[in-house]
């Protein structure tokens, strides 16, 4: 007998098995979730750790109606690893949890209820608190969103398309009719792995769901902890992490202008980036060489402005003409 179902909860992966345990624990004891059909899919994007061993530990004692299942993804990368998710998930609404998102009780029945009350929604994002290892500098604040912490207030929002604004992938809720009919079957970003700096592989994804006429919403009643350890406080992660961000700029600035007009939309794109990093000097002066927060905006900012040469030196402006 087949059953019909509401809801995947996919978890993609990489070397988590030291915080799946929560996650999963959390998940089993979701409130509220009687009427509402759901799986779990934990994708394991090539773990070298105990992942799967963690999971089939579970799977034995499994003792719930929604089931909990598991898959391998050998291809490295977010954007893959969110891919293997959809083509294996059953729900009608896929919901992305990172393993360091951690949910409120409530968090499953929530997604779902926005669901039937937004049917023109095409994904939908948590918000997204931040529970840090270490207490970050004051001025940390300025550059939280980029580490997927989203509070933008009590009431629903919808991202509007001319503000270039979207969420993060960590907690966010999509239609998988949505994803079928928008999303290519080889974005151009597949997140960082194997020496691939480029990220942004989220804002791509939703980019194509917005381009297509989908609405894309911030839904607070999703609440999710999500869980950052010390060294991604640290200058070693941060810097390489910008770069990418910056470098993969390119790609989902011009997911939605047509070809003909992406040299005009990059010139101008360019000549504000350039902007930016004046602006930033005359600001912050020595402490965009010194201060952690200030180092990373100007490597945002410069990252930013030379990535469309990034992109044609390593090849991928041809695959990008094709968006």
């Amino acid at each position: 007998m087949t059953f019909y179902i509401n809801l995947t909860i996919a978890i993609p992966t990489y070397n988590g098995a030291h915080l799946l345990p929560t996650l999963l624990q959390l998940l089993q004891n979701q409130i509220n979730t009687e009427h509402i059909t759901w799986e779990i899919i934990v994708v394991d994007n090539n773990s070298t750790d105990d992942t799967a061993k963690i999971v089939h530990e579970y799977q034995k004692d499994w003792r719930h109606p929604f089931p909990l299942k598991y898959c391998l993804e050998t291809q490295q990368g977010a954007a893959h690893a969110r891919k293997r998710a959809v083509s294996e998930a059953q729900g009608t609404l896929i919901g992305f949890l990172d393993d360091d998102n951690y949910p409120e009780p409530n968090w499953v029945y929530q997604a779902y209820t926005f669901s039937t009350q937004h049917p023109k929604c095409g994904a939908y994002a948590s918000q997204i608190h931040p529970a840090w290892e270490v207490e970050p500098p004051p001025n940390f604040k300025r550059i939280t969103p980029f580490l997927a912490i989203t509070e933008r207030g009590d009431i629903p929002l919808l991202y509007d398309k001319r503000k270039k604004m979207l969420p993060p992938s960590a907690g966010l809720v999509v239609r998988k009719q949505a994803w079928m009919e928008c999303i290519p079957d080889n974005p151009i970003l597949t997140g960082r792995a194997n020496g691939n700096m480029l990220t942004g592989e989220d804002t791509e994804m939703l980019s194509y769901i917005q381009k297509a006429g989908w609405e894309i919403w911030y839904n607070p009643a999703m609440e999710i902890h999500h869980q950052i350890p010390h060294w991604r406080l640290q200058k070693e992660y941060l810097l390489p992490f910008f770069r990418g961000i910056g470098l993969s700029r390119y790609v989902t600035r011009m997911v939605n202008i047509k070809p003909q007009l992406r040299p005009f939309a990059c010139f101008a794109y360019m000549m504000n980036d350039l902007r930016k990093i004046i602006t930033h000097l005359i600001k912050y002066r020595r402490q965009v060489f010194t201060e952690l927060v200030a180092v990373c905006e100007m490597q945002l900012f410069v990252s930013s402005l030379i990535s469309p040469f990034y992109l044609w030196r390593n090849g991928y402006l041809q695959r990008i003409q094709r968006m």
